[in-house]
């Protein structure tokens, strides 16, 4: 796909985004001179325990720019799509929002683009940096494409790739692909307007690894899986959703977070998920060794590191986690 244009003033962006890893690529736009006449992005919804209705991370940062700000429920409302055509957009940019309707990816001009956080055609969906993680991935990275009918399937445009290190969460790998994604997204807004844009077909690989959405079960611990699997696991849902276990101690259970962890190898016969509080810690028997862990949250408590958590809860010598 070839795309034509001849000067920066010319483009008219509309951005569509949500979560906090659109901000990024907003604020990228904007700082980089590109003028955006509207913002889509999710309605308010509500959120803590008083349910008090909560703006969008993308929302909040649009009206502090004195950005226009569209927030349909039904992105097929004959209404919605009449006022988005008013704002007269000729390049629509999506971060972190949901599928679009033909009717609206086909509106402007010079087309509609996505940023992705994985280098596709790996990792399609909604989860693709928590996936990348849980099945150890050493490297992923970000993909700017022009959408089309499919979820993650059209023709990419740009592509960075980018280290998982082996200290690395979900949070920390969020943080580094927005910035690593924002500069992507500015460099495909130049490429547009400087004439110089090409995309290429995605070429489907032998495996193709998807990223669905995380679920609440998805998120349960399988003590049988190996070591590293479990503690993969651990850190690709931290800090959200964050992996869950119950924890068996007292003849009671409850549901227990953990977010953080730390691989022993040693041999042993113990049964998997048998827990072993220690003077400043709390080890759990996998299969290869011991799972340490090392920051858990119960319920009705704030996250905590371990040693903090032992001061206040006494484990019976069948405690364990399953």
């Amino acid at each position: 796909m070839e795309i034509h244009t001849t000067s920066k003033n010319k483009l008219r962006i509309v951005f569509m985004g949500t979560p906090d890893f659109a901000v990024g690529s907003l604020k990228a736009v904007l700082d980089a001179g590109f003028e955006v006449v509207g913002v889509i992005t999710a309605p308010d919804r509500p959120a803590g325990r008083g349910r008090k209705l909560q703006e969008s991370a993308v929302k909040s940062f649009a009206l502090e720019r004195g950005l226009k700000v569209m927030q349909p429920t039904n992105l097929k409302n004959e209404e919605f799509i009449k006022e988005l055509a008013q704002l007269n957009a000729n390049l629509q940019v999506v971060v972190a929002f949901r599928m679009l309707p033909e009717v609206i990816w086909s509106m402007p001009t010079f087309g509609t683009f996505n940023l992705h956080a994985s280098l596709l055609p790996q990792y399609r969906g909604a989860a693709p940096i928590n996936w990348a993680i849980i099945n150890g991935e050493t490297e992923t990275g970000v993909t700017t494409f022009f959408i089309d009918d499919k979820i993650d399937t059209g023709h990419i445009i740009l592509q960075k790739s980018e280290p998982i290190y082996l200290e690395d969460n979900a949070g920390t790998l969020h943080d580094r692909l927005m910035l690593v994604g924002s500069e992507l997204v500015v460099e495909t807004c130049q490429q547009i307007v400087s004439d110089q844009v090409t995309s290429t077909p995605q070429k489907d690989a032998t495996a193709i690894k998807p990223a669905h959405k995380i679920d609440r079960e998805t998120c349960k611990i399988d003590w049988t899986a190996s070591m590293e699997q479990i503690h993969n696991h651990i850190r690709g849902l931290s800090p959200y959703p964050a992996a869950w276990s119950q924890l068996i101690n007292n003849k009671e259970e409850a549901n227990i977070k953990i977010y953080k962890s730390e691989i022993e190898l040693a041999k042993h016969t113990y049964m998997v998920g048998k827990l072993f509080p220690e003077k400043k810690g709390l080890k759990v028997a996998v299969e290869g060794g011991y799972l340490h862990l090392l920051e858990v949250q119960l319920p009705g408590k704030r996250r905590m590191e371990i040693g903090e958590v032992l001061n206040g809860l006494s484990l019976d010598n069948e405690a364990h986690l399953r």
